[in-house]
């Protein structure tokens, strides 16, 4: 960290030309501005708070921490008025700078520490649990080196999460992940992706049993995912509005029929490579939408159109058939195969080629609606 006389010209720069800005004109003092009330600024501690917080919400987050560091003024500003953070530009040294700053940054509300390389340790994902209380969203992707113990700490100190990403975190256990739902049970977004050892159905049972405010998981690639886990999901987070089980090669139809009598309001459903799907699972989903509309009020009829299933990747599901597959794009209108709008995805299956979206159909209609040119 910087002080002020240490501040990078550019940075300081930038910050002027901010002032300036809200300010407006020109004269003495710093960066010559002058107050509203006809006085000039001539220290760092006289910009107001709110002018200071205002510009370091215009600036990246690598300007706004050189910033916390000009005066104990603005640090003190900063710290307490910071809200939403990411440190995934540092390439390196990302462990030693959150353990520096997590102390400070006690308000924070969303920390993005996305890395391309193994950067974070346990020790620091232990300080962001000691120190930052109200945290709700957390990208703690890629972490490669973080262990159990991050998790036990996270449940401990950050109750309140709604958003985490831990994909590619393989060395979490489901005995951890279980035991952070325990805590965290206002968690919405939860992104699992590769986390093959943590998500396990031990640990989708507890989320289940935990987040019933669940409305999107990644489990993409998580092998050990069967019905029991998928079905615990169904039944407990009937809120689920998009789940990724692309690859999950142990499911079955039981898992989608599950989804498709519980989760009424799911939209996006990723089943790429689950080749044990078939057609009943299909039919399953189609009918649901039948039975949501018998069962919906006619006061929220308008919401009703806006509700289905919007994305579906069925890509390598090769066996299924046309008319299961043509059975749910009939029943949800937003899935498209036409160019540009692919949401029902088919790669991978030769034998759908056939099946159309209401698109299609549509235009099929119009071509033939024309009437034959007069001989």
């Amino acid at each position: 960290m910087v002080g002020k006389e240490g501040l990078m010209s550019e940075d300081l720069d930038l910050c002027f030309e901010k002032l300036m800005v809200f300010r407006g004109g020109s004269g003495g003092g710093i960066g010559g501005s002058k107050m509203g009330g006809g006085g000039v600024i001539t220290e760092w501690k006289d910009i107001p708070m709110e002018l200071l917080l205002r510009i370091v919400s215009l600036v990246d987050d690598r300007t706004v921490i050189v910033a916390s560091s000009v005066c104990s003024g603005w640090r003190d500003a900063i710290c307490c008025g910071l809200a939403h953070l990411s440190l995934s530009w540092c390439k390196n040294n990302m462990n030693n700078l959150v353990l520096s700053l997590a102390p400070k940054f006690t308000k924070l509300q969303t920390l993005i520490l996305r890395q391309d390389k193994r950067q974070l340790e346990d020790n620091a994902v232990e300080t962001i649990a000691n120190c930052c209380h109200d945290l709700q969203d957390l990208d703690l992707s890629k972490s490669f080196n973080l262990s159990d113990r991050s998790l036990y700490a996270l449940a401990h100190g950050c109750p309140n999460l709604t958003k985490l990403n831990i994909s590619g975190c393989s060395a979490f256990s489901d005995t951890s992940l279980s035991y952070l739902t325990g805590f965290c049970r206002k968690l919405k977004i939860l992104n699992l992706c590769g986390c093959v050892k943590a998500a396990s159905d031990r640990a989708l049972k507890a989320i289940g049993y935990n987040c019933h405010q669940l409305q999107s998981l990644n489990l993409g690639w998580c092998e050990n995912v069967g019905d029991g886990g998928v079905m615990s999901l169904a039944y407990g987070c009937p809120d689920l509005r998009a789940l990724d089980l692309c690859g999950c090669v142990l499911i079955t139809d039981e898992s989608v029929i599950a989804l498709a009598s519980n989760c009424l309001h799911l939209r996006s459903l990723g089943l790429y490579y689950c080749q044990n799907i078939t057609d009943r699972a299909m039919y399953s989903l189609a009918h649901s939408r039948v039975r949501s509309k018998h069962e919906m009020w006619e006061s929220v009829k308008n919401r009703y159109e806006e509700e289905g299933l919007m994305n579906l990747n069925i890509s390598q599901c090769t066996a299924l058939t046309p008319p299961a597959v043509q059975a749910v794009c009939d029943s949800f209108p937003a899935l498209h195969t036409c160019p540009g709008r692919h949401s029902l995805i088919i790669s991978g299956c030769l034998n759908l080629t056939s099946v159309h979206c209401v698109c299609a159909v549509q235009a099929h209609r119009t071509v033939n609606s024309f009437p034959y040119p007069a001989h």
